[in-house]
């Protein structure tokens, strides 16, 4: 089982605690983390190879998991497609970041943490329901 991880690329650097948390935990539970920004790099005239790209690395993911302390449009495309394809929508950020309508009202779950021990409690849970 794979999951699908959507973050902000421009932020790639300053998620790396989250980000080692969350693939800890999908470790634990035998998920392989797929995290799209660290697997590619394209040219902006590449757009629609890049989006191309990202549906066929969901198609092949069990869910999504869309960190989004940092708002990106194509976190929400990214959510979005993979809830259209009945994969669950794991929407979660940082307490202090801003509150994305469009996330919450498509996810399946989401996470609302203070910190990295909050984020771990709270996505063991989650994952443990997803079985």
């Amino acid at each position: 089982m794979t999951a699908y991880i959507s973050i902000s690329l421009n932020k790639r650097n300053q998620l790396d605690p989250e980000l080692d948390c969350v693939m800890r935990v999908l470790s634990d539970f035998k998920i392989v983390p797929f995290l799209f920004v660290d697997h590619y790099r394209f040219e902006p005239a590449q757009e629609r190879i890049m989006m191309q790209q990202a549906m066929k690395d969901i198609d092949q993911c069990a869910m999504l998991i869309a960190e989004t302390s940092d708002k990106a449009i194509g976190i929400g495309i990214e959510a979005g497609y993979a809830k259209a394809k009945g994969k669950p929508v794991i929407y979660m950020r940082r307490n202090t970041a801003e509150h994305s309508t469009t996330m919450s009202g498509i996810s399946d779950f989401q996470i609302i943490y203070s910190d990295v021990n909050d984020l771990e409690q709270q996505f063991r849970k989650i994952i443990t329901r997803i079985g």
